[in-house]
């Protein structure tokens, strides 16, 4: 244990993850590791997402408090509507309206908690929206740092248009994030103003990253930012991941790993997209034809659309005839799994994945080759990196508006977990970021040297209000 850990004095953190559980997850693997380490974590966000939170280790637990701010009302936004994953795409801005409304009840929290130099904050940990957070963060002459996404696509954000090191972006990602920059409706403010304005108010910025991971972006991101940049490290779930979010843990005897059971050694493609953006019906019908035309053994974890009625088994969502004639050789599910299981299981031997950044980390932390198939945000970024890598391949899309065909998926799928010489290069790519998730000693680092990063980095508030850094060692 370094110097800084043997300090009597623990670190009161504050952390404010943005109300997607892309982004909850990990942060929680933070709060979880740095409470591991003798630190409070403040963990902030709405009742109904902290309950549905898989729960900490033992050993954290006493040391994280769990803070729950109720989400305000908004005309038009569904009961319950907390997380991202709860909201129709038509209802986003809403959402924001309602997530700006966490505004009073977190600077009435941070009142109370600077009040006495007891509970006081030594630093708040806002995401990249959270412009409010900051803000109250400066009011307390708290230190703030920002969350930030991969450093592929603060690269990217840079130079849309691509460059020396980055490969150009398809016409159809590039218009996908165009409204970004526009007003979210009855939020009155873009993502990107939110994330300008959080910026402004930081003196350093975390990512969720390491130099190994991504080294020819990395080194681009304290230039690009004007900021001091901290790696967080990956941080790939706990070795217990797959235990249900209601804190049951079913995983062994659960259907889908039963069935892999019976699966031969490295012979099952797990496919799953998420649940944030669903496949419009025709595409999941295409990628359900791939499947078929591609004759390798699958096991498909099919979202329901969101607010749609659809069947337990989600018959119809499929092909007709699909379930009966890939019955023996695959398996659909509609409902939650364990997906940490799933993938630990030998007889998985590859990954269809829509490229969150969680999906990669976990698919990788077992060396699977990817099948990439990105739909959103920095799912495009994401997926180029891992391609360049030689970790797997992406399916052949439609420049114009992003959309495949049952053949482009046949093909990306037979190469990935059939083709003996691309399989073999595929697998070798994924071995070498395996590497670098599953490397536990390194990952840890990286969290010792974020903790000695915040017990060092002195941190003045200027006259205008804005942190700006004193002194980095």
């Amino acid at each position: 244990m370094d110097s800084a850990e043997s300090s009597p004095e623990p670190l009161h953190v504050v952390i404010v993850p943005w109300l997607a559980f892309g982004h909850m997850l990990p942060y929680l693997e933070l709060a979880d590791r740095l409470a591991s380490r003798g630190h409070r974590v403040s963990y902030v966000s709405t009742p109904r997402n902290l309950a549905r939170l898989p729960p900490l280790r033992p050993a954290a637990a006493p040391r994280v408090d769990l803070v729950a701010l109720p989400l305000p009302r908004v005309d038009g936004l569904p009961d319950g509507a907390e997380s991202t994953n709860d909201v129709p795409d038509h209802q986003r801005e809403l959402h924001w309206k309602a997530f700006d409304g966490l505004a009073a009840p977190f600077a009435e929290f941070m009142a109370a908690a600077c009040a006495d130099e007891a509970t006081r904050p030594h630093w708040v940990i806002a995401d990249c929206f959270h412009h409010w957070v900051a803000a109250a963060a400066v009011q307390h002459k708290v230190p703030c740092a920002m969350l930030q996404p991969t450093a592929a696509v603060i690269a990217a954000a840079y130079h849309p248009h691509g460059g020396p090191r980055a490969v150009t972006r398809p016409r159809y990602e590039t218009e996908e994030t165009a409204p970004m920059y526009d007003d979210q409706g009855a939020s009155g403010m873009s993502t990107v103003q939110r994330w300008h304005l959080t910026k402004n108010r930081c003196a350093l910025a975390v990512i969720r990253s390491c130099v190994e991971w991504e080294p020819e972006s990395f080194p681009l991101v304290p230039k690009l930012l004007e900021m001091p940049v901290v790696p967080l490290g990956l941080l790939p779930p706990s070795s217990d991941g797959g235990r249900r979010a209601d804190g049951t843990n079913g995983s062994a005897e659960h259907a889908t790993v039963r069935w892999l059971d019976a699966q031969p050694p490295g012979s099952v493609v797990y496919v799953a997209l998420g649940s944030e953006v669903p496949l419009p019906l025709e595409q999941v019908h295409e990628l359900a034809l791939g499947l078929e035309l591609a004759g390798t053994r699958f096991l498909w974890a099919l979202r329901k659309p969101s607010g749609a009625a659809v069947l337990d088994d989600g018959a119809d969502m499929l092909p007709p005839g699909f379930q009966e004639r890939a019955r023996g050789v695959g398996l659909v599910t509609t409902g939650w799994i364990p997906q940490m299981s799933i993938l630990a299981h030998a007889a998985v031997g590859g990954f269809l994945t829509h490229c969150g950044r969680n999906s990669l980390i976990e698919g990788l932390l077992f060396g699977h080759p990817l099948v990439m198939l990105p739909i959103f945000g920095d799912q495009g970024p994401n997926a180029r990196q891992m391609e360049a890598k030689k970790a797997g391949l992406q399916v052949a899309r439609d420049e114009s508006d992003g959309s495949f065909d049952r053949h482009g998926i046949a093909s990306a799928v037979r190469d990935v977990m059939v083709d003996g010489e691309a399989r073999m290069r595929f697998v070798a790519g994924a071995a070498k970021m395996q590497e670098v998730v599953a490397n536990t000693q390194r990952q840890e680092r990286y969290i010792d040297e974020f903790v000695r990063h915040l017990r060092s980095h002195g941190v003045a508030i200027a006259t205008d209000g804005k942190a700006t850094t004193a002194a980095t060692s």
